[in-house]
């Protein structure tokens, strides 16, 4: 979709009450999905009605956002634009459940939704965390199920998926959520009918399934929709046993909604890797390998949300990592805020060091430092998100540059002295910003990791 193409229904009052210097700006803002239409007061005006309906249909995504929703947090599924994430970027990254269930011992259910809500790790500035917790029947009591839900909703504010194939146990679990959109799991051929009454009368995402059936799953969807009930979501089956077969499922699918516009299969898919603990006399952790290496593929393979069992942090970890990496927007790099930062407690004498602000070489960085109790200033340098090696090569990273940034930062009046450490791999600019700064330059090690080395060997024998 081009900004000329979106600009032709925008009011063109050039208003800028968008908070864009001109509707062409803001068209171009739209087709880069970097805003939304409601950011446009005139477009909400009864006589630009059909304008703002003809741009929601053209805007609209291939695969459809459904929300999930507890009383105060909401997590977004679905909502892709694209198939490949070079063509754009992927929205909402693929939520994560830990399961239990209503026949659970109350210390191990406690135990489990804590260790989900509580899952957090900071990964180059961003706190990686689980998303939801579904909650199955095994019981099939609707009694024993609503008690359940009721503790672990007093217990979290996560959304919630509820897993039944009978409909007064997930009736019974949605009451219980006292007011949450929880994911209803699932419709299926047998009790669709029953399930499209429950999402209709409560206004809750219903999941649909017909494992490793395509074409039994898209009849269902035609059926629901026909039916009335909107926001579905796609569970094509997942198995271990048939691993290839589960990849191209979820790739069809995915292909279909985004290739060649089909709306019944442009909707979020789940994925269930939590089955491949049915499987007996198999050692745990071999099943939560498997299980980490099934989400990781379906990470990969679109999912929008996958239901997990394993609560191991050293399989959870890898795989909060790589969704972080496949969310991340490859149009800009990432990024911390340039200026001066403070490690440990430094004092007029301590040293004065630069580096870039692409996140992961910034947190390295301040990583080595902090391993290496080094007292010191660090000044980070706008490189646009590049990496030091790439900074200078492309005339990102230049001496004015880094003069610029000390005398912005104001470090001089921090510190008795003018020596600034660079890094080896900065060398080339070493003279000219000498020239250009008035700071002596000592030029550092290559990697980040040889600074404590740096600092004890050279700081305090340096001339």
């Amino acid at each position: 979709m081009s900004p000329t193409e979106i600009y032709k229904h925008l009011p063109r009052t050039n208003c800028k009450e968008c908070g864009e210097d001109s509707c062409m700006a803001f068209a171009t803002k739209l087709a880069n999905w970097e805003a939304s239409l409601d950011k446009c007061p005139p477009l909400q005006k009864p006589e630009y009605r059909n304008r703002l309906g003809t741009l929601n249909e053209m805007l609209k995504p291939p695969v459809r956002e459904v929300s999930l929703k507890s009383k105060t947090r909401t997590v977004k599924i679905g909502g892709k634009l694209v198939m490949y994430r070079h063509e754009l970027t992927y929205f909402n990254p693929t939520a994560i459940a830990i399961d239990v269930h209503d026949e659970m011992d109350d210390q191990i259910l406690t135990s489990r939704v804590n260790a989900t809500q509580g899952f957090s790790y900071e990964y180059i500035g961003q706190r990686l965390k689980l998303d939801l917790i579904a909650v199955r029947s095994t019981s099939n009591d609707p009694k024993t199920f609503e008690l359940t839900v009721k503790k672990i909703v007093a217990q979290t504010e996560l959304p919630l998926i509820l897993c039944s194939e009978n409909p007064d146990v997930l009736e019974a679990g949605i009451v219980a959520t006292g007011g949450g959109k929880p994911l209803l799991y699932a419709a299926s051929k047998q009790n669709w009918k029953q399930m499209a009454e429950l999402a209709l009368m409560y206004d809750c995402p219903l999941t649909v399934t017909s494992p490793f059936d395509l074409e039994g799953l898209k009849s269902l969807v035609k059926t629901l929709k026909e039916s009335g009930v909107r926001e579905l979501v796609l569970d094509p089956g997942v198995s271990w046993k048939t691993l290839p077969d589960t990849v191209n499922n979820f790739t069809m699918i995915r292909r279909a909604a985004c290739k060649f516009d089909d709306e019944l299969m442009g909707l979020p898919i789940l994925g269930v890797p939590a089955q491949v603990w049915v499987e007996e006399d198999v050692k745990p952790e071999v099943l939560a390998w498997r299980e980490v290496c099934l989400s990781s593929m379906l990470i990969t393979r679109y999912a929008d949300a996958l239901i997990m069992h394993t609560t191991e942090g050293w399989a959870l970890l890898p795989l909060v990592v790589l969704r972080q990496n496949m969310y991340t927007d490859p149009r800009k790099p990432v990024a911390v805020e340039p200026g001066l930062k403070v490690f440990g407690q430094p004092n007029e004498a301590s040293p004065v060091l630069f580096t870039t602000n692409f996140a992961l070489t910034y947190y390295t960085v301040a990583s080595d430092i902090e391993s290496g109790k080094v007292d010191c200033y660090l000044v980070v340098v706008d490189t646009e998100g590049l990496s030091v090696e790439s900074a200078v090569a492309g005339r990102k990273l230049t001496a004015d540059k880094v003069a610029d940034s000390l005398k912005e930062t104001d470090v001089e009046k921090k510190v008795k002295h003018k020596t600034l450490i660079i890094p080896g791999r900065a060398a080339r600019i070493s003279g000219e910003l000498e020239e250009l700064s008035g700071w002596s330059v000592l030029v550092g090690p290559m990697d980040s990791s040889g600074i404590p080395k740096f600092v004890q060997e050279k700081w305090a024998n340096r001339a």
